[in-house]
């Protein structure tokens, strides 16, 4: 007994050394800049080795310090003012994400190859259907718009695991077969895609702050500290009708928020690095207009972190029960993903949030019951009242949790450059005054 109460005293004080408690942590200052940044050089050095030859044993090796810096990092630092405190929840979501693909690069045997590749850096000589492959095009244009031949020596080394680091989705990658790419409208000469990138940026940044400052005005839901989205003092009609909206709104907020990132990071990538802009498809294919689970989850929202669900879940789930583990165990990594970084923010774990996740696995199954049963799939109408009772009302436990924590009163978007916050919503008061 004694020697179990050292190795549990052992244990403890090992995962507190990565993980300190919630008074322990150092509140984050311009100073801390360069220490929050340290995760960042082992993770590209990983990257690096899973684009050399010969390099497993020292992928696997470097892997623990990879862990070591994102999590001890992201659980050492904290910001105090509630305001912000959305941050730490950020950056929880990052050590994850940086964890999950150092994951995939470590234990990927031969290292992670594009499309046309046997081995790091090394193209097939043919096609799957043995053509030259000069002959034909490389998958996905320019190996996802990276030309390292364009760049010497290490720095073309260094370019290509860059590549690989930034490569969210696959695209041109292995490890991104099957992923859905959406349709493209933009026009794809440089000049003309780069002036459709920046009007989607705005729209996307001007959609996210309007939603934003309107939800900071809802009593409560938004105060930094947070509120649940069902007022109990509101009648049931009033009740759900107001917490709808309000997960609606939210939904909306973070559709704009990712069209927003994803078009600034577009614009650097293409605009700066010169990557081709085929290889930056959109990121949404317009997920309100889905007719069914599946087509929600697996075509119209965004897969940016599709790779990350899978480490975290859906590869376990394959091995324990096929393809119906893999989607369990996606949805359920999904949701340990979203929870375990928030409880970054010091306010505790809510359950809700990976049982919403978990929940969509059955559900989808019942799609594909539903499809071989009546030989149709779900979809027209119906499926799109279905969609919407799985996500806009099943889901509302899902978004309480998160305004619980105070999301809406978060500063996602400085106010000194909020133009409702700045014009429209101060017209608006002095025009009812």
């Amino acid at each position: 007994m004694q020697a179990q109460d050292i190795v549990t005293s052992w244990a403890n004080d090992a995962f507190r050394t990565l993980v300190p408690y919630p008074h322990e942590r150092i509140p984050v200052n311009k100073n801390h800049v360069p220490y929050i940044l340290v995760p960042v050089i082992p993770f590209i050095t990983l990257a690096y080795l899973a684009r050399r030859p010969d390099t497993h044993l020292l992928r696997l090796l470097l892997l623990p310090i990879v862990f070591a810096a994102a999590i001890g990092t992201a659980s050492h630092f904290v910001w105090e003012d509630p305001r912000f405190n959305v941050y730490n929840w950020c950056q929880g979501l990052l050590a994850e994400a940086i964890c999950a693909k150092a994951s995939s690069y470590a234990f990927h045997n031969e290292g992670m190859l594009r499309d046309d590749e046997i081995a790091p850096d090394v193209k097939k000589s043919t096609t799957p259907d043995g053509k030259p492959l000069s002959d034909s095009k490389p998958a996905n244009g320019t190996a996802n718009g990276h030309r390292p031949d364009e760049f010497p020596g290490f720095w073309a080394k260094l370019h290509d695991a860059l590549a690989l680091v930034f490569s969210m989705r696959g695209i041109g990658w292995r490890y991104g077969k099957g992923v859905y790419i959406p349709h493209d409208t933009r026009p794809l000469s440089r000049g003309l895609f780069l002036l459709a990138t920046l009007k989607r940026l705005l729209l996307g940044f001007l959609a996210l702050d309007l939603i934003e400052s309107l939800l900071k005005l809802v009593p409560g839901v938004g105060s930094p500290y947070g509120s649940t989205i069902f007022f109990p003092s509101l009648r049931l009609p009033q009740r759900y009708l107001v917490s709808t909206s309000l997960h609606f709104a939210t939904g909306c907020a973070l559709y704009a928020g990712f069209e927003m990132v994803y078009a600034l990071l577009t614009l650097l990538a293409v605009g700066v690095l010169r990557d081709a802009p085929a290889s930056w498809p959109p990121i949404m294919d317009a997920p309100f207009a889905s007719d069914s689970l599946h087509v929600f989850w697996a075509r119209r929202w965004h897969q940016v972190l599709r790779e990350v669900f899978f480490v975290f879940g859906g590869y376990a789930g394959r091995v324990a029960g096929g393809t119906l583990g893999l989607v369990l165990g996606t949805f359920v990594g999904s949701g340990l993903y979203h929870e375990c970084a928030a409880y970054g923010m010091g306010l505790g774990f809510d359950w809700r949030v990976p049982v919403f996740f978990a929940l969509q696995a059955p559900l989808l199954i019942a799609e594909r019951v539903w499809r071989r049963v009546t030989g149709r799939r779900v979809g027209g109408r119906w499926g799109m009242v279905w969609l919407y009772f799985c996500v806009v009302v099943l889901g509302q436990p899902l978004v309480d949790a998160w305004h619980k924590r105070g999301l809406a009163g978060a500063h996602m978007l400085p106010p000194a450059i909020s133009p409702a916050r700045q014009i429209l919503i101060p017209l608006v008061m002095s025009l009812r005054s």
